[in-house]
């Protein structure tokens, strides 16, 4: 503290140097910042994945899963059933086979009263069957689940999802070493139910209250300690894709993610990430290359905060979770395929090393990237490179204080008024927070919701507000005198920085993406006369205005997806999707606890507002000017 706050530190030679050369410094740091991520993807600067934890001895079995033709006949049983459940789950069904399987079998109901208007309601229903631990007390259990998809989703079919499981629980059921309960889940309505399950279990509410009715549970099994999802899509599958984001960009222990590669590996199955298979190159820059694709394609995913399988739901619990999503075709040339006896060993040879854990995951990475399924970037190596780009807004706030410190120095000497109003700066710095707070309700005031079209009156009454928000600096007087446009400049940037870094110390991706983004704007943001350089100034700033990045990389993500519409429908398809993503995210933070919106309007908006006002500063009438000039 005593360097900001010690007169005589303006003095130094390093001060002085900084003052000088602070521009070149906070250039350099962005510039080495990136170059640092993007070299994460060399070989040379990550290293192979390798197990952690010795007690799961994974694939050191002896495979015994043969029920390979029981789940043919289930899944035979299973789409008979789905002929007379078009639009729902066929629990009676589902209850039946748990217990002729011998398992406790339950049904669980949940009800969901819409966010957005109160007067709608959803009910859904879950079945889970519990094989209570022959060798323990039911002090610990598994997970095994699977979203229930009928005949008419929009989704890719998981019947042979729940075949499978079926045919697990009947081979589980047999035998005597299991040491842990295994909770066999299959859910409704995607997400929805597996957080009504997991909100039921724990006997807990994550989302806005009276939201999401999660109702009771009449069976639990032990404390959870992992859990595996099952995504199939055919009885056949050519290729195993490892899914492992969650909410708000967590991710499982990385020897989870090993563990369930090595038994795709052991059985056979090509095992990829983001849909993209292991691949080697004698040429260096075509393996980074590779690698920094697999990177990003990891990141884009992490960034958004919402899960991509129903695993992501786990972790908040402290339950390691992933998704296991199996298809019939292959992106490789190799057209070998496995069976439900391959698919059910895979499976198998998890929930073995699983059942051998003697604690929790621990061991090994909670935070890394992966360039590819057998390759990992640890936090100790990406960190730096955030902290690097997010430090440029330290360097410049410091350079900048030792300035305005030199200023209020000269006004005490000369015992005239101070230029800088604190007290009001700290006001009007407040006051934006306290704007963003308001606006983030702004879904949950009644007064503005109608019975028809809520989501765009919600949308367009947040576009309202953001264009209203870009007259505030007119109302600020302030913004008339250097100094105190200087301190509301410092402490904008002290706020960036520090957001960047906390934010990526949880979701890394999010962070990056948004300090590589933003931090080059608000380095060009200073207090000036230039009415060029002031122009230039506001124009830069409203592009990184988050609903302006939103829209941007929405319409760039419509025109890959469908490159044969014309512009002006990629347009009006991508506002439309930038629509329902703002929309989405709302209802997401509401039921889930997504922290996306959250974060943009209690932060990065305000934030915005603080920059948007400097941008503004005209001190030509600035009263201590004028007194020079009279002077």
């Amino acid at each position: 503290m005593g360097l900001l706050t010690d007169p005589t530190t303006g003095q130094g030679k390093f001060v002085k140097l900084l003052l000088k050369c602070y521009s070149k410094v906070c250039v350099l740091f962005y510039l080495i910042g990136v170059i640092w991520f993007c070299t994460l993807a060399y070989p040379p600067m990550n290293a192979n994945t390798y197990f952690s934890e010795n007690a799961l001895l994974p694939g050191l079995v002896k495979s015994q899963f043969r029920e390979d033709k029981e789940a043919l006949r289930y899944h035979e049983e299973l789409l008979d059933e789905m002929n007379k459940y078009e639009d729902s789950i066929p629990y009676p069904w589902l209850l039946a086979k748990f217990r002729q399987i011998g398992l406790d079998a339950y049904l669980h109901n949940f009800t969901l009263i819409s966010p957005l208007n109160k007067r709608e309601k959803f009910s859904g229903k879950n079945v889970y069957g519990i094989l209570r631990a022959p060798r323990a007390s039911s002090t610990e259990a598994l997970v095994l689940s699977t979203p229930y998809r009928p005949s008419t989703s929009a989704h890719a079919t998981t019947s042979p999802s729940v075949a499978i499981m079926l045919a697990f629980a009947k081979y589980a059921n047999k035998e005597k070493y299991w040491a842990k309960d295994i909770i066999f889940l299959i859910t409704e309505h995607e997400q929805l139910g597996v957080q009504a399950w997991l909100e039921a279990y724990y006997g807990v509410s994550c989302g806005s209250e009276d939201v999401l009715q999660h109702g009771d549970l009449k069976g639990r099994g032990g404390a959870i300690q992992a859990a595996i999802n099952l995504e199939l899509h055919s009885e056949k599958i050519g290729q195993m894709d490892i899914k492992i984001e969650g909410l708000n960009g967590q991710l499982p222990n990385l020897d989870l993610f090993n563990l369930a590669s090595k038994m795709c590996t052991k059985e056979g199955v090509y095992q990829t990430f983001k849909n993209r298979i292991p691949r080697y190159y004698r040429d260096p820059v075509k393996e980074w290359w590779n690698n920094f694709q697999n990177l990003l394609l990891m990141m884009a995913t992490q960034a958004v905060g919402i899960p991509n399988g129903n695993h992501g739901l786990f972790h908040r619990f402290g339950i390691q979770a992933l998704t296991l999503e199996g298809f019939e075709n292959s992106n490789t040339r190799n057209n070998n395929k496995i069976w439900t006896m391959g698919t059910g060993r895979i499976i198998e040879g998890i929930f073995r090393s699983l059942n051998n854990l003697l604690e929790r995951f621990h061991q090994s990475f909670f935070f890394y990237l992966l360039p590819s399924s057998d390759r990992y970037i640890s936090i100790s190596l990406y960190i730096p490179s955030v902290c690097l780009i997010a430090g440029t807004m330290f360097i410049k706030a410091c350079a900048r204080w030792f300035k305005l410190q030199e200023t209020m120095e000269e006004d005490k000497r000369s015992s005239s008024k101070p230029s800088v109003r604190v007290d009001k700066v700290i006001i009007i710095f407040l006051l934006v927070h306290f704007i963003g707070i308001l606006l983030s309700n702004i879904p949950q005031y009644k007064s503005i919701l109608t019975e028809s079209d809520q989501n765009s009156t919600i949308f367009y009454s947040l576009v309202a507000s953001f264009a209203v928000l870009l007259l505030v600096p007119f109302f600020v007087g302030l913004r008339k005198c250097r100094e105190s446009m200087e301190l509301l400049n410092v402490m904008a940037m002290l706020e960036l920085g520090t957001v960047l870094i906390c934010i990526s110390m949880n979701n890394f991706s999010f962070g990056l993406f948004c300090a590589t983004l933003v931090i080059p704007a608000a380095l060009l943001i200073n207090p000036t006369n230039s009415r060029l350089y002031s122009f230039l100034q506001k124009v830069l700033w409203l592009l990184v205005h988050p609903l302006t990045v939103l829209t941007v990389v929405v319409m760039i993500n419509s025109y890959f997806m469908f490159p044969e519409e014309k512009i002006k429908e990629i347009i009006v398809r991508g506002w439309d999707a930038t629509q329902k993503s703002v929309i989405y995210s709302i209802i997401d933070s509401m039921i889930y606890g997504n922290w996306s919106y959250i974060i943009v309007m209690y932060i990065f908006l305000p934030n915005w507002l603080c920059f948007w006002i400097v941008s503004f500063s005209n001190y030509k009438e600035c009263g201590v000017d004028e007194n020079k000039k009279n002077d």
